[in-house]
């Protein structure tokens, strides 16, 4: 690794540095350490990716190991669905091991700390136990059963072990420093009574080890030379070292803990609690739903391995936590499905068309490539004939200048196909379009050589034959959340950021060709996107999952969404040049409509945060964003909500006051309202000189309520 010419990440540079100091490559052991409470997510594939690709990059063995410590959570089937996804992803690992697998020595030092006075059973109630630990800015005070006799201790900890008390009666804390600033340091807790079935060791054990006190131990037994660890432990490194300083012998290797960032992914949750309550709480259809952030979520969904180990290395490893846009992951599953997936053709909102000067009962049965990417793909045949079905959103009856699709007089090219002219259509009696009729140019053949078929013309269709097509299920999947930090708002439930549309479910029609598909096959829907084979796909029923269109929507809207924003915040001045109220009536509405029409959350929120300032079209604008979102005043941060109001009230612009004042009015909770009483009766008994009569009145209607 030290040969190559390559910049290192800080991991790779900590590793070569210990290489430089003395330590033997043959001593290079890694580990990836999951608790089996879960499926493991996106964020836990580049924890994998770094500790197993360390391992291939330094030819060094890298240890599968479950932290089983808290049978209350854990299951077989966790174990399971965490081994099949880090082979799914690649990986092999050397060594399958358990943190139970240490139990009995984990007890076994544990009874040497006791021995040594350096851990004693406490008998507290964790109520007491908190106010006895102190806070970050006041040190602890000594438990009154700090102090107790070795020989006390070795027997209370021998009968927890035994099962002779209730949960909670007693725990094992190790005797440290309650003084110490690293509030982990204050007496941690090591063993706690959980009268629980194990997965692996069944009913043998009464007490359980504490996370700190396993994992340290844990990687010392193993011999991992380099313990990582995301930043949420770097305050736990100084315990780590200090269990290891009262286990560690002469010349056995001492692992080393070290921190890299996490690195969250937009618009999904990764923790494992708000994971469990997504389905939990039936909001998806299980751990491996598509729209999950879970490794076999994102398998179902049609991500390949190869994209998520390339996702993981695009966006590196650092030091510092930050927010990763999905689009960063759509791109890496596109670059690869471009490369891989078959193109086919599928019509997911079908409008018939016929072309009226094909023979009838004619088929051919054309040539079309199957990926241009892939030269080794070949071609296959789809089967064409007089009835087809094509995207009804492709046809306009009456269509603008830059309609590059189907209309009236006008020709477009069928992928693969002939090229046909708009001429008439049918509808039903409610005026909707039931077919298209068309007719062909018989010379125009893709591919055929004619000079017909070399002609330009605007657009190209995709199509499939009507009495050919397989119908099938699709179902069209979108971001999960609509915001893209659902969890990151003090003031809001991460639920309340749930796409209701993150599923839509279609019927569809598909080529002929995909009669023999097999689960998590992958293909192209020309001009569509993306799409996997589900588990759940049969021989008489198909399902297809869409994987990601060919485009990032989500970019473009938005894009959209905050130019509306900009535009509404320039549009806003005009409000307080023009003379008439119908005037203003027609600007607020258009600003409104703006408004409402923003789904993002932390867009309309940070526009809000950053308009509170002394400029009034500046707090017209905040004022605005409380009135027409979709949001409630108490969804937005309450000390920014309180600041707008208090520095609109003391507007010079009776505009703002006004507005301010019907937006307060209109609030439900009482006692953040009574916070302003004081300003508005002051308003109310000493006008300002440019207050209109709209103003004036809405003071006179809120001081008598």
């Amino acid at each position: 690794m030290a040969s190559e010419e390559k910049s290192l990440n800080f991991i790779e540079q900590i590793i070569e540095e210990d290489l430089k100091s003395g330590l033997s490559q043959t001593k290079l052991h890694f580990r990836f350490p999951p608790e089996p409470n879960g499926y493991l997510h996106i964020g836990h594939a580049s924890s994998i990716a770094l500790n197993f690709g360390l391992g291939i990059d330094y030819q060094s063995p890298v240890n599968l190991r479950f932290d089983d410590t808290n049978p209350e959570k854990e299951e077989q089937e966790f174990v399971d669905a965490i081994k099949k996804d880090v082979e799914w992803l690649g990986y092999k690992w050397a060594e399958e091991r358990y943190a139970s697998d240490y139990f009995q020595q984990l007890y076994d030092w544990a009874v040497l700390l006791i021995k040594k006075d350096k851990a004693y059973v406490d008998s507290q109630s964790s109520e007491d136990m908190a106010i006895q630990k102190g806070t970050p800015s006041t040190t602890g005070t000594d438990s009154p059963y700090r102090n107790r006799s070795v020989e006390e201790n070795l027997d209370l900890f021998e009968r927890m072990k035994n099962g002779e008390f209730e949960a909670g009666t007693h725990i094992l804390r190790a005797k440290i420093d309650m003084k110490s600033t690293n509030m982990l340091m204050r007496d941690p807790i090591m063993y706690r009574i959980l009268h629980k079935h194990h997965h692996r060791t069944g009913d043998a054990w009464k007490i359980y080890p504490m996370y700190d006190w396993a994992h340290g131990q844990s990687d010392y037994l193993e011999e991992i030379s380099h313990s990582f660890c995301t930043l949420e432990f770097l305050p736990h490194r100084e315990l780590y070292d200090w269990f290891l300083d009262q286990i560690l012998e002469d010349n056995k290797l001492r692992p080393k803990q070290r921190e890299f960032a996490r690195r969250n992914l937009s618009h999904t949750v990764v923790s494992k609690r708000k994971l469990q309550q997504l389905v939990k709480e039936k909001h998806v259809n299980g751990w491996d739903d598509p729209r999950m952030s879970t490794i076999s979520g994102l398998r179902r969904r049609g991500y390949t391995a190869a994209s998520l180990r390339n996702f993981a290395n695009t966006i590196g490893i650092a030091k510092r936590d930050n927010l990763i846009n999905v689009s960063v992951l759509e791109f890496c599953i596109r670059e690869d499905l471009n490369k891989i997936a078959p193109r086919v053709m599928a019509v997911l909102d079908p409008v018939k068309l016929v072309i009226t000067n094909y023979p009838e009962g004619k088929e051919e049965w054309l040539e079309a490539e199957n990926n241009q990417e892939d030269e080794n793909a070949g071609f296959r045949k789809v089967p064409f004939s007089r009835e087809l079905y094509i995207e009804r959103e492709d046809f306009l009856e009456e269509a603008p200048a830059k309609f590059f699709r189907l209309t009236l007089g006008k020709e477009v090219r069928l992928k693969n196909a002939y090229i046909i002219k708009g001429e008439s259509v049918i509808k039903d009696s409610e005026g909707n379009i039931t077919e298209i009729h068309v007719t062909y140019d018989t010379d125009s053949l893709s591919g055929s050589g004619t000079e017909a078929s070399q002609r330009k013309v605007s657009g190209t269709l995709h199509w499939v034959s009507i009495q050919h097509a397989l119908e099938a299920e699709v179902r069209l999947y979108d971001r999960l959340f609509t915001d893209e930090a659902p969890d990151s708002y003090k003031e809001k439930n991460f639920l309340d950021f749930v796409n209701p549309n993150s599923l839509e479910i279609v019927t569809g029609f598909v080529e002929p060709s995909l009669s023999t598909v097999q689960n998590e096959d992958k293909f192209q829907f020309q001009r569509l996107g993306y799409f996997t084979v589900d588990k759940d796909s049969t021989a008489s029923k198909l399902v297809f999952n869409k994987t990601v269109g060919l485009k990032d929507a989500w970019e473009e809207k938005g894009k959209k969404e905050e130019n509306n924003l900009n535009n509404s915040l320039k549009e806003i001045n005009k409000y307080f040049k023009v003379e008439t109220k119908p005037e203003r009536i027609a600007i607020e509405s258009a600003i409104g409509e703006n408004i409402k029409n923003v789904s993002s959350f932390s867009l309309l929120q940070n526009s809000l945060k950053k308009n509170i300032n002394n400029n009034k079209a500046s707090l017209l604008f905040s004022q605005f964003i409380l009135k027409y979102s979709s949001w409630k005043s108490s969804d937005f941060e309450e000390d920014d909500v309180k600041k707008l109001y208090s520095m609109s009230l003391k507007s010079e612009s009776t505009y703002v006051r006004s507005k301010a004042l019907l937006n307060l009015r209109d609030i439900e909770n009482e006692s953040f309202k009574n916070q302003f009483d004081d300003e508005i009766l002051k308003l109310y008994s000493n006008p300002s000189k440019n207050a209109s009569e709209r103003e004036i009145e809405i003071l006179a209607e809120m001081v008598r309520k």
